[in-house]
């Protein structure tokens, strides 16, 4: 085993470094205040291959591995999580579905386009009703020739209105048979396919959140996904993939608000000497530095799993489970360490306190995870 940064890893972590330096950080809290998705950015990473990363060469993606992905969104996130997570949501959602369950025209249709960040991509399996209970969705799909009629709405939906194409899942079935539903395609500009209402959130500011609204949309047989019915299990083996994204996101703001921290206990003094020389102080970068480590370790272990092609449920249900809660934690202690300054915008742990709580959340929350896990261990 080989713990160090390989020689891909290292030059994507400087490159974002180098790239962030520039094009994000100077404005962070402007988009952060305004709740901009700054699309000219995510051109720029499309023209750096970041937004294709598990793409095959053949269709215009960078041809890289989970672990490698695990750094881009991880590099990205350290520095401002909401683009991170769009990055995220991209790629292990939108293009990831097409990517694993198009066929070979659909693949050369739509992921040379997404890979480069030509189009912005969205996945929508969340409705209004059913968070965790997917299976009870009531969006629905009725045959009509040679295209399908959708109705209904998804909401808190990543790139709802600004995403140039959307992987919905819809139910094509009875309500709650997890055989029922069946994944589409749908581009920016088919009639009765809108964005409706944007979300104002907490933290994740500058990462666009919407509805999607079908009504009586036309949909094309020809860009259905997979078999009809499949879309239920196809889109859990999309978030096994999910899952190691969120976790990635949230190892980057758990280091992000760490360095922050760490840096501020130097260089604050009190009593005549640095805080970081106090026990109190010491001890909380003690814990947060052995939680990253632990999410670190976890995370790339599901990435080698996935690597390999072999189940990866479990542990990359445990991997987002505990990275996401253990961001929270440490942006916590991040902000406790800076005090009073660590509670206004002048500083950066403040904002990654915010947008941590989203990884606990978004794409099956801490619950879900866990049921997911003991199920999975049960069965054995």
């Amino acid at each position: 085993m080989n713990f160090d940064y390989n020689e891909t890893q290292s030059m994507i972590a400087q490159s974002i470094k180098d790239f962030a330096e520039k094009n994000i950080k100077p404005y962070i809290m402007d988009w952060d205040e305004a709740q901009i998705f700054p699309i000219p950015l995510f051109k720029k990473l499309g023209e750096m291959g970041f937004m294709g990363v598990l793409v095959p060469e053949e269709y215009g993606g960078s041809g890289l591995g989970y672990h490698e992905y695990i750094t881009v969104v991880e590099e990205i996130s350290k520095v401002d999580p909401s683009i991170g997570l769009s990055v995220a949501a991209h790629n292990s959602l939108c293009t990831n579905h097409i990517l694993t369950f198009g066929n070979e025209e659909q693949k050369k249709k739509w992921l040379p386009k997404l890979a480069t960040a030509e189009y912005i991509g969205a996945w929508g399996l969340t409705e209004h009703n059913t968070g965790s209970d997917a299976g009870g969705m009531n969006t629905t799909a009725v045959k009509d020739g040679d295209h399908w009629i959708v109705n209904g709405a998804k909401n808190f939906i990543t790139h709802a209105i600004s995403g140039d194409v959307a992987v919905v899942i819809v139910r094509t079935g009875e309500k709650g048979d997890s055989k029922g539903m069946t994944s589409f395609v749908f581009e920016k500009g088919m009639p009765g396919f809108t964005s409706g209402k944007k979300e104002n959130k907490l933290g994740m500011r500058a990462s666009e959140t919407a509805e999607l609204v079908f009504d009586n949309c036309r949909v094309p047989d020809a860009n259905r996904l997979g078999e009809v019915g499949q879309g239920f299990i196809q889109a859990m083996k999309v978030l096994d993939g999910g899952r190691i994204s969120i976790g990635a996101l949230s190892l980057g703001i758990a280091k992000g608000a760490y360095e922050a921290a760490l840096k501020y206990s130097k260089e604050r003094h009190q009593f005549g000497q640095p805080i970081s020389s106090f026990q109190g102080i010491s001890f909380k970068l003690a814990d947060m530095a052995t939680e990253i480590e632990a999410s670190e370790l976890l995370l790339h272990k599901a990435a080698f799993l996935k690597q390999q092609h072999k189940p990866v449920t479990t542990l990359g249900a445990m991997a987002k489970m505990y990275a996401s809660e253990a961001c929270v934690k440490i942006a916590n202690e991040a902000v406790q360490i800076h005090g009073g300054y660590g509670y206004t915008k002048d500083y950066p742990v403040e904002k990654f306190y915010r947008d941590s709580k989203l990884c606990t959340i978004g794409e099956g929350t801490t619950e879900i995870q866990k049921l997911v896990i003991s199920r999975n261990l049960l069965k054995e």
